[in-house]
C-alpha cells in the first residue's frame, strides 16, 4: 500500500461522522439524505464528509435516475487493517513474552515458599 493512500484513509477515518457513515453503509447502500439524517448538520456540511470519504476511496456513489446511492468501498479499509496487523503481531509477541516472564516469577515464588515472610 502506498503511504499516501494509507494517510488518506486514516485521515478520513479520524472523524466520527465519517466513521458512522461507513458503519451505516456496512448494512447496504443508502442515499445521501438517509446517511445525513442522524447527524445534526446541514446537508452541504454533510456532503463535505462524503467527499472526503469518496476521495479516500472508502465509498462510491452512482446515479440511478434521481437516486444517488452511496456504497461502501472496503478495499482501503482492508489495506489499513493489513498495515495495522503488523503492529498487532508485535503486541501479541510482547504479551506472550510478558506472560512467560510472569509465569517464571510465579514459579520462582512457589519454589521459595513462605521463606520470604519473616516475623
Amino acid at each position: 500500500m502506498q503511504m499516501e493512500q494509507l494517510n488518506t484513509t486514516f485521515s478520513a477515518l479520524a472523524d466520527p461522522t465519517r466513521r458512522a457513515v461507513l458503519l451505516r453503509l456496512t448494512s447496504g447502500e443508502a442515499s445521501v439524505t438517509e446517511l445525513a439524517e442522524p447527524h445534526d448538520m446541514s446537508l452541504p456540511a454533510f456532503s463535505k464528509h462524503l467527499k472526503v470519504l469518496e476521495r479516500a476511496g472508502l465509498i462510491s456513489r452512482s446515479r440511478e435516475a434521481q437516486w444517488r446511492p452511496c456504497r461502501l468501498a472496503p478495499e482501503p479499509l482492508k489495506e489499513a487493517t493489513d498495515w495495522l496487523n503488523q503492529y498487532r503481531r508485535f503486541w501479541e509477541a510482547s504479551f506472550d513474552r510478558m506472560d512467560t516472564y510472569l509465569q517464571e516469577i510465579q514459579s520462582t515464588e512457589k519454589e521459595g515458599g513462605s521463606d520470604d515472610i519473616q516475623s
